[in-house]
């Protein structure tokens, strides 16, 4: 403890993780984020081409009877992820995590929710609760527990990719890679596209990287002015690639790019790239 400083700890039942995680699986499930409507309205103010425009016409229809009726925007409605950030002063009386998982079996039950979840990658039995949830956990500065909600479908999982490059392959390399990744996800992902991606670090913090950035809101930049620059500018490209919603054509096959970089050794380029389709889920609570 720095001198000077008074502790003072605050006593965190897990029980409010467990209600707020319950209560945050329905109205993920069926309420279109904000800021994804925002970016699907702005699209179809700027494409021409008749079928992107009745594409995204049907999304937003799609948005308005999944919010009235209180059913799945989509049939996939995902594995669980959780950020968890746990401030220094908390101190969990019981398992968070067991908490968690809880809420995710509550919240999934209690809205009707497919369960999509199999317990061994390979004997593929089907855990029937949609647990568990996938859970990372840092600890920041303050005496709060901050949930961040992803579900994340995987038709668009399956088209993400991770690459080691080179130091030489610098900047260009990390372009090519990424826009790379969108064109060979074509329809496959259900476009529009969010498209997470993660530069530096080591093989496994970069993937981390990358499906941290699905979190933030469309147009929530890269604080760096450099970052964001190319966030925009393969967000073009990408665009340029023709592919369009649902495959179907048009100037709009991702509505956002969100990289977060890590310091990485010398020898190594790590990047990845982690795609969110159109149904873009994320919510976050502080506790």
């Amino acid at each position: 403890m720095k001198k000077g400083r008074i502790m003072a700890i605050r006593i965190f039942d897990v029980d409010l993780l467990r209600d707020a995680v319950e209560k945050m699986c329905g109205p993920v499930a069926c309420d279109m984020p904000t800021d994804v409507r925002s970016a699907i309205e702005t699209a179809l103010t700027v494409e021409d081409a008749a079928n992107a425009k009745s594409v995204l016409s049907e999304l937003l229809k799609n948005y308005d009877i999944a919010a009235d009726e209180r059913i799945p925007i989509c049939q996939d409605t995902g594995m669980v992820v959780i950020f968890l950030d746990v401030g220094f002063d908390v101190h969990f009386i019981g398992d968070p995590y067991e908490a968690i998982d809880e809420g995710v079996r509550r919240g999934y039950k209690n809205s009707a929710l497919r369960m999509s979840v199999v317990g061994d990658p390979l004997r593929r039995v089907n855990t029937g609760d949609n647990t568990p949830a996938l859970v990372t956990t840092r600890f920041v500065p303050g005496d709060r527990v901050t949930v961040t909600f992803l579900a994340k479908g995987f038709g668009s999982e399956n088209m993400s990719r991770l690459a080691m490059l080179l130091p030489a392959d610098g900047l260009e390399g990390v372009r090519e890679f990424v826009v790379n990744t969108a064109r060979n996800a074509g329809p496959n992902a259900c476009p529009p596209l969010v498209i997470g991606v993660g530069i530096g670090g080591t093989f496994d913090h970069v993937a981390l990287a990358a499906k941290r950035s699905l979190a933030r809101d469309i147009g929530d930049h890269n604080p760096d002015p450099f970052y964001a620059e190319l966030e925009q500018s393969i967000l073009e490209e990408i665009n340029r690639l023709g592919i369009g919603p649902q495959g179907l054509g048009g100037r709009t096959t991702a509505l956002s790019v969100a990289i977060e970089v890590l310091p990485t050794h010398i020898a190594g380029l790590p990047v990845a790239c982690n795609i969110n389709c159109h149904v873009a889920r994320h919510k976050q609570e502080v506790l």
